[in-house]
């Protein structure tokens, strides 16, 4: 379990937890952080100190004259960037003394990252609700909507996400995606149902994931079924074949209020591996409308309000550990692009 913050959530946004060194070339905690960050404000930084912003792992305030190896860790609060604020707004689907379930919208990230800190769906609930005690169980893609679950109770908290650890909840995605040219739908459905399995691979620091082949030896497995490792412990080595899982079904297929010809499907991933579901998709020859990732990363660009990714976190469900009684949770939200006027059903 991580340290627990000194200081108070302070519109929204935890404190900053910084480790500095037990030895070194400054005299003090102050000099060393001047050196590490002085080219950002260094007068700011001075004023933190003076002002007692900066304190140690019992609240106490660390001085500009405070020597290095004092304490191991400081808090502070952060400069925040000024953030334009995102035309969308998030709905709380339920709460009670241990859980939120909220519905998130397209373009809003689940937690702080780069530029958005205010404009995050956790510092957004923490600042209308007032409970500092937020904490996100689980994350979706700042581009995908649709259900998110927070831990209200720092008590109950390791319970919840030890079922999410465990792959004790089902979720449910929908997406669209336009429909291959000179494709009859009736053509399309019967490709339907399918479960697709294959190899992916992040690298830290690059957008996009990437699906890697792999020797038709090590082919047939279902990653779904492996054996996790015991809590706490990690596999020295990885394991071979496919180690991502995804249901596919055909909901509809019919035109888009844009008048594109496009189909809605139903998604079910059995493993939670980076952007897997749009990978999968994509695989298929059908990604998913307005995704600038997959199949080919799009260059950089502002963000499109109109064209939001279509994808959804429709709901998620569980055994509640706590009660044992059955919970479902279901957004609210449909894609914009989903069929207008139906066609056939798959």
């Amino acid at each position: 379990m991580g340290q627990r913050s000194p200081l108070p959530v302070r519109d929204g946004v935890n404190a900053t937890r910084l480790r500095v060194p037990q030895t070194g070339p400054w005299e003090t905690i102050h000099d060393y952080v001047l050196a590490t960050f002085g080219h950002l404000d260094p007068a700011g930084i001075t004023a933190r100190f003076h002002a007692g912003e900066v304190v140690d792992a019992e609240g106490n305030p660390v001085s500009v004259t405070t020597g290095l190896g004092e304490t191991d860790f400081i808090w502070y609060y952060r400069s925040l960037p000024r953030e334009e604020p995102l035309p969308v707004r998030e709905q709380i689907l339920f709460e009670d003394d241990h859980l939120l379930a909220a519905d998130k919208p397209h373009f809003l990230p689940t937690t702080p990252a780069g530029r958005y800190v205010r404009e995050s769906l956790l510092v957004r609930l923490r600042a209308s609700t007032g409970l500092d005690d937020l904490v996100p169980i689980h994350r979706l893609d700042r581009g995908t909507a649709g259900v998110v679950l927070f831990s209200k109770n720092p008590e109950s908290r390791g319970a919840y996400q030890t079922m999410f650890e465990d792959r004790r909840v089902h979720k449910t995605y929908e997406c669209v995606s336009a429909l291959p040219a000179g494709m009859p739908a009736d053509q399309l459905a019967r490709r339907f149902p399918v479960t697709v399995r294959s190899r992916i691979e992040k690298t830290k620091g690059v957008l996009v994931s990437q699906s890697v082949a792999y020797p038709v030896s090590e082919s047939g497995g279902r990653p779904e079924l492996r054996r996790r490792p015991r809590r706490g412990r990690r596999r020295t080595r990885a394991v071979p074949g496919a180690n991502a899982s995804s249901s596919i079904q055909l909901l509809e297929t019919g035109t888009s209020p844009s008048g594109l010809a496009v189909g809605r499907f139903g998604l079910t991933p059995h493993t939670g591996k980076t952007h897997q579901l749009r990978i999968h998709m994509a695989l298929l020859g059908l990604g998913i409308l307005h995704d600038r990732f997959y199949p080919e990363l799009a260059p950089d660009a502002p963000d499109d309000f109109a064209a939001p990714l279509q994808l959804l976190a429709a709901t998620l469900s569980f055994t509640d550990p706590l009660s044992g009684q059955p919970r479902r949770f279901a957004s609210a939200r449909r894609l914009a692009e989903a069929p207008g006027h139906h066609l056939t059903a798959g």
